[in-house]
């Protein structure tokens, strides 16, 4: 008996293994059938047990979620042995071939449960025949008798209309069976296995497996047979219960994103416009501006995306928009410099060289009210801070020193191009009154990048720059013959590439007196 009971375990595990999801359903309001087989042990005035097997199905309806009532029968193999043979019992093998019929009601312990347990009982009638000698000859005559089943077992929902079961009865017959009254009434054990198949729905069904019942849904408007009423990625069920989302509408909270790829995507808030609060909504954020919409500020440069992009124009993924060497904050909370314009104030020199190099004011062309600006001033050598050197003679021009390579002050380009700044001219002016003073002289042109790309990409570029000063010189005269241009890239660097005003002190040119 024990290894039927082991078989029969192991075939139901099996079938919970493959089971994808929970297929759980009610049994109130539906029709079912139900086919089982198994073993069974007859327990009589005879002395020796003897397994057989046996079957049958059933008919059934719920008329609650509780409790259902059908009708069940089936077909038994009933056998056992007599040693030693003796007067009252004078047969050592018996065996009956027996149906039985009973009308049955069964209770559903736990309603709506993928694997649902229940106990059932039931009264009707078995008849048989005897088979009395090991010959297994018949007798032609059929008896009756009472048949009482009482069972214990549970079913295991493995789709929309089937659930495996697994069960194990006691059903109580007369003293009769073996045809001798003697000690107590005669009764056989079984241990089944089998298949139930459903018929139609009830409210109490989820047939779509969503988490939420047929009745439900119909309340809410949402469809009993798809999962994913507004094909959002989320269980309808998912929607009511965990996230508090309308299972009608794709995209809750409005801010242009699915509530499937808020959850699981991107895991912000489907019912909140603006999970981290900066004034940009999620989709915004995501699909326009590329920011993080988990993180009020993205770049890290202490203003808030919404703040970057509706009220000062920045770039919430850049620290530094204009790239002058301060901060987007520094520039609006400190500074009050245009956090879109490298040199606020025009006058040659970019914001963040005039705060960290020559303390310089970035919002006065002319900090010192010298009359001369203050990019004037650091190209002649004189004081920007100082007013009383603004009417002096600019020093004479040491541009060009014959071995020694000679960076031109002020001859910056926009990062990642060869597009000059607006304070270049002026620079390249003095340059050009270098060459025209000394017609002798020729001069590698060589362009340098700071380290922000790949090497090859700057090579080229830190070429472009040399060409594009060579460009300027040769349009005002100078003979092309008297200019060679070189590119180093971010090869020889004068200042630190980890800051915005290294990076820019990086992207220059210097010139070489070859003659």
């Amino acid at each position: 008996m024990m290894k039927y009971c082991t078989a029969f375990a192991m075939l139901v595990v099996s079938c919970f293994v493959v089971v994808p999801d929970s297929y759980a359903q009610s049994t109130a309001g539906r029709w079912s059938l139900g086919f089982h087989g198994g073993a069974n042990l007859w327990v009589n005035d005879m002395n020796v047990r003897k397994v057989g097997m046996g079957g049958g199905m059933y008919a059934r309806y719920g008329l609650s979620p509780f409790f259902s009532v059908g009708l069940q029968g089936g077909y038994e193999d009933l056998k056992a042995y007599q040693v030693p043979i003796y007067k009252e019992i004078p047969e050592n093998y018996l065996k009956l071939r027996a149906t039985n019929l009973d009308l049955v009601g069964w209770v559903h312990l736990t309603p709506g449960r993928i694997i649902a347990p229940y106990i059932y009982f039931g009264a009707g009638m078995m008849a048989y025949k005897r088979s009395n000698t090991l010959k297994h000859i018949p007798e032609n005559k059929y008896y009756t008798s009472f048949h009482f089943p009482l069972g214990i077992g549970f079913e295991a929902f493995v789709g929309q209309q089937t659930s495996i079961v697994l069960e194990a009865s006691a059903r109580l017959t007369d003293d009769n069976t073996e045809q001798h009254k003697y000690k107590a009434p005669d009764w056989y054990g079984t241990l089944r296995a089998g298949v139930n198949v459903y018929f139609g729905s009830s409210d109490s069904d989820d047939d779509d497996n969503d988490g939420l019942t047929n009745a439900q849904e119909r309340m809410l408007g949402t469809d009993p047979d798809n999962p994913d009423t507004d094909g959002d990625g989320l269980k309808d069920g998912e929607e009511v219960r965990r996230y508090k989302t309308d299972p009608l509408n794709p995209d809750t909270d409005g801010d242009g994103l699915n509530d499937g790829d808020e959850v699981v995507k991107y895991r912000t808030d489907p019912t909140l416009w603006d999970t981290d609060g900066d004034g940009l909504s999620d989709g915004d954020e995501v699909l326009k501006y590329g920011t993080d919409p988990l993180r009020i500020d993205t770049d890290g440069d202490t203003l808030s995306d919404g703040d970057e992009v509706l009220r000062y124009n920045t770039d919430p993924l850049k620290v530094d928009t204009d790239g002058d060497g301060l901060s987007d904050w520094e520039e609006v909370r400190i500074h009050k410099t245009d956090p879109n314009n490298p040199d606020t104030d025009g006058d040659g020199l970019l914001d963040g060289e005039e705060v960290r190099r020559y303390q310089t004011d970035p919002t006065r062309a002319d900090t010192d009210r010298g009359g001369v600006s203050d990019g004037a001033e650091v190209l002649r050598g004189t004081n920007p801070l100082d007013p009383r050197d603004d009417g002096k003679t600019p020093p004479p021009e040491k541009l060009m020193e014959g071995g020694t390579p000679v960076t031109l002050q002020g001859l910056n380009f926009v990062s990642g191009s060869a597009r000059l700044l607006k304070n270049a001219e002026q620079t390249l002016e003095r340059a050009y009154n270098a060459l025209v003073a000394d017609p002798t002289l020729r001069v590698q042109i060589v362009g340098y990048s700071d380290n922000v790309g790949s090497a090859s990409a700057n090579n080229r570029l830190s070429l472009q720059r040399a060409e594009a000063a060579k460009a300027w010189l040769v349009k005002k005269g100078i003979d092309p013959s008297r200019l060679e241009t070189v590119g180093r890239g971010m090869n020889d660097p004068v200042d630190t590439n980890e800051t915005a005003v290294g990076r820019a002190n990086n992207r220059r040119v210097e010139f070489n007196v070859v003659r």
